[in-house]
């Protein structure tokens, strides 16, 4: 018998995270709002509750997996919550991508109705997930993020512990930030291929091994030249990150202009209703700049 564990948010990435907890022999129930990403948990064997608290109080862990502060705010502390229903030492291990300041808050909390919290955002997306690969980048106290490491290896194959509550919040948006500009730089270079007439499809490979080999060249780059978006996250998701960075920035006094210019790129798409798309849409950006320019170029 695995571990109980109770799981708020069941989306893309909630999804997959419950898919794989189930894989490996672990008892889930499940909570969200949208009944029909329950149902697919049920299907693999997860318990549906019917508020957060119901499934906290059936778990000696709680994964939460949602979009923003306040939504996490809620399903933690709100009106049927996970501190609702959650005993007395019930580790909650928080898996959304949010602001550090507000962890922080979430994490003194959630510690003073004897609850322990663990930030624990990851990198790798969906597919990942679902093969146990995800890279995980902890904020807590030593022992709550060993405690939290008996769940989360199932799911994991990289765990690092990077400090107090918030550290794993700030690791995850410096992930963010090469991320972000890194699926630029290899969306730019795949269209120039594009253009000059190289067979981009052979460009991973050429490139192996080099210093401009890197797993987003190595996965997107194909995509990118195809225009492959199935979903995997999404444009306005990195849109909330950068702007997490650039907050960060400010309070820090650091100067990041690529990040900026990055971030207000993703804003663009967005307004141009890519939003919902998966990150590989970015390539909608430079395939519409260069696409007149291009056929003039060739006709020349």
């Amino acid at each position: 018998m695995g571990e109980r564990i109770a799981l708020i948010g069941a989306g893309a990435m909630g999804g997959a995270i419950g898919a794989r907890l189930l894989e490996t022999g672990n008892v889930l129930s499940v909570f969200d709002l949208d009944a029909t990403k329950v149902s697919a948990l049920v299907a693999k064997g997860a318990v549906a509750a019917a508020t957060a608290a119901e499934a906290a109080g059936t778990a000696d862990f709680v994964i939460t997996s949602l979009n923003a502060s306040h939504i996490v705010e809620q399903a933690a502390f709100g009106p049927a919550g996970i501190a609702e229903g959650a005993a007395q030492g019930t580790i909650i291990i928080d898996m959304s991508s949010i602001d550090p300041g507000a962890t922080r808050s979430f994490a003194a909390r959630a510690a003073e109705q004897g609850l322990a919290w663990v930030d624990s955002p990851l990198s790798g997306g969906a597919p990942k997930a679902l093969t146990g690969e995800l890279t995980l980048m902890a904020g807590g106290t030593a022992e709550d993020v060993e405690r939290a490491h008996l769940v989360l290896r199932h799911v994991a194959s990289n765990y690092t512990h990077m400090g107090p509550s918030g550290a794993g919040q700030t690791t995850k948006l410096i992930n963010q930030v090469l991320c972000g500009l890194g699926f630029l730089a290899v969306a730019e270079a795949t269209q120039l291929a594009l253009d000059a007439g190289v067979d981009a499809a052979k460009i991973p490979q050429a490139l192996k091994g080099g210093r401009a080999d890197s797993a987003l060249l190595q996965e997107y780059l194909p995509r990118f030249a195809t225009k492959d978006y199935r979903r995997t996250g999404r444009i306005d998701n990195m849109v909330k990150d950068l702007n997490a960075v650039n907050d960060l920035a400010r309070q820090t006094g650091t100067s990041m202009p690529m990040t900026a210019l990055c971030a207000e790129i993703h804003r663009m798409l967005t307004a141009a209703g890519l939003g919902g798309e998966d990150q590989a849409a970015v390539m909608e950006f430079f395939s519409g700049a260069n696409s007149d320019h291009a056929a003039q170029a060739r006709e020349s």
